[in-house]
């Protein structure tokens, strides 16, 4: 009975050694989350009303011309009403939309690029939006829950080389990685996204199907393909420093800034030249089109010194 008592005892301590053991395996990531404040990226700055004064009309109309946007926006049949409502409101403001979805919707078109694994099927549209751009120079990655105002992604690049490589949008940092969030909308020039799609061609540094335990999610897998290359990621910010790639509803963004700037909430919200709202419903997404494109205080008159024309043939607000 006694060594019964003792093989049992045995029993437990081990068991709960190996127990110890795998919780502390299943909880070791290869990228630990460091504290928000730790910020070491770049940060790209938009133009600001000053430095546009000094440009011709010449000069500001081949911007114009120069700085337009191919669209990624990536979908799946199984929120196809976050894809319709994205087809209906700012995606019109693209140079160029392009849907990518994982299986086929007969209700709406896309290029279906038949993968279930949401890093590989980023991979294939950029692949795809790259050799399919044409002319087109500056590259914008979105979900359908995002609302883009592509008006002021044109304004942030507008003084940006495409030839350079630029990879920017709201960067954050986990660990030893910078990279930017994909919920916010991820921008990459032509540069940066060629040089891209030639790392993918490197299953040592870029592979296709992650061989690490863990797996990382595709904004950070992007994010070490791209070091490969000596891109690395830029905070996308107005004159004043204000973050335009926005990981949250302006609902959302309110009311955090009524609880932190009570007697000034707009100016506490975000900026006037934000690009991105994220995690968007379809009716919010559907009042940010009315408020963004239509509604108009009478008698106020905005005179920008720079009109982004809408692509020829759209039907865009």
């Amino acid at each position: 009975m006694l060594a019964e008592g003792g093989s049992f005892v045995k029993g437990m301590v081990m068991g709960s050694i190996f127990y110890l053991v795998l919780s502390l395996i299943s909880s070791f990531s290869p990228i630990t989350e460091s504290g928000t404040d730790e910020h070491h990226h770049h940060h790209v700055k938009a133009a600001s009303k000053e430095e546009l004064k000094h440009l011709s009309t010449g000069e500001t109309q081949e911007l114009n011309n120069q700085v337009r946007v191919y669209c990624v926006i990536m979908v799946q049949p199984k929120n196809i009403i976050y894809w319709a409502t994205a087809l209906d409101t700012w995606s019109k403001h693209c140079d160029k939309a392009v849907f990518y979805t994982s299986e086929s919707s007969k209700a709406l078109e896309a290029v279906d690029l038949k993968e279930k694994d949401d890093w590989v099927r980023l991979r294939k549209a950029l692949k795809h939006a790259y050799e399919n751009a044409g002319d087109l120079r500056w590259f914008f990655v979105a979900q359908p829950s995002t609302f883009a105002i592509i008006e002021n992604l044109k304004y942030l690049v507008l003084s940006k080389d495409p030839d350079e490589p630029f990879y920017l949008g709201k960067a954050v940092k986990s660990g030893e990685l910078e990279y930017v969030e994909y919920e916010s909308g991820i921008v990459l020039s032509y540069n940066a996204l060629k040089r891209l799609v030639n790392v993918f061609q490197d299953e040592e540094k870029c592979p296709e199907k992650g061989r690490a335990l863990w797996k990382l999610s595709e904004d950070k897998q992007l994010a070490v393909c791209l070091k490969y290359t000596g891109v690395f990621a830029e905070n996308g910010e107005d004159a004043h420093g204000k973050g335009l790639f926005n990981s949250k509803s302006v609902d959302s963004l309110i009311t955090d800034s009524m609880k932190d700037n009570p007697t000034n909430v707009v100016e506490g919200c975000c900026s006037d030249m934000a690009v991105t709202f994220s995690g968007m419903s379809p009716n919010q997404m559907q009042v940010m089109m009315f408020g963004v494109y239509r509604l108009r205080p009478y008698g106020h008159d905005f005179n920008d010194w720079l009109t982004f024309y809408p692509p020829e043939g759209s039907d865009n607000d």
